[in-house]
């Protein structure tokens, strides 16, 4: 038995190029399970994706293996690929994400906020919402990014 125990959940953030309004409702959905699949092909655990027409949002468990910049480059190079065969034109996600650590306790909380995307940015949208993250989580930023 091993003596090492680990709790590391992310939950991470990344937009289209330039935020366009790429991912169409009619695949959105395929697109947040070949995201989850590929999470789980890459040795994570996917907990929850969602996201709307020019970002997505995941929750996922990584293992100490994992490097965050590594990880994310593999899943979005994939996923655009995929992306690009499904919309039939060039799609490519920004080069930058937002990571951010999520405690055991409130993973339930990330959940729920991913699982209403849609009804949130009814409201708000994605550069607002990014900010209010950054904001709440501590990170400094240049807002011209």
């Amino acid at each position: 038995m091993s003596s090492t125990f680990l709790s590391l959940h992310y939950h991470l953030v990344f937009s289209t190029k330039d935020r366009r309004p790429l991912i169409r409702a009619d695949w959105r959905e395929r697109l947040h399970e070949y995201l989850g699949g590929t999470v789980r092909g890459l040795g994570g655990i996917p907990e929850a994706v969602g996201g709307v027409d020019d970002h997505v949002h995941l929750l996922v468990g990584l293992r100490a293996t994992h490097q965050v910049s590594d990880f994310l480059r593999e899943l979005k190079k994939a996923s655009s690929v995929w992306a690009s065969e499904q919309s039939g034109e060039r799609f490519a996600w920004q080069d930058g994400y937002a990571a951010f650590t999520v405690s055991a306790t409130h993973r339930a909380l990330v959940k729920g906020y991913i699982a209403k995307q849609e009804e949130h940015h009814r409201e708000i949208d994605f550069v607002e919402e990014l900010k209010r993250m950054l904001d709440r989580n501590g990170v400094a930023y240049d807002p011209k990014y």
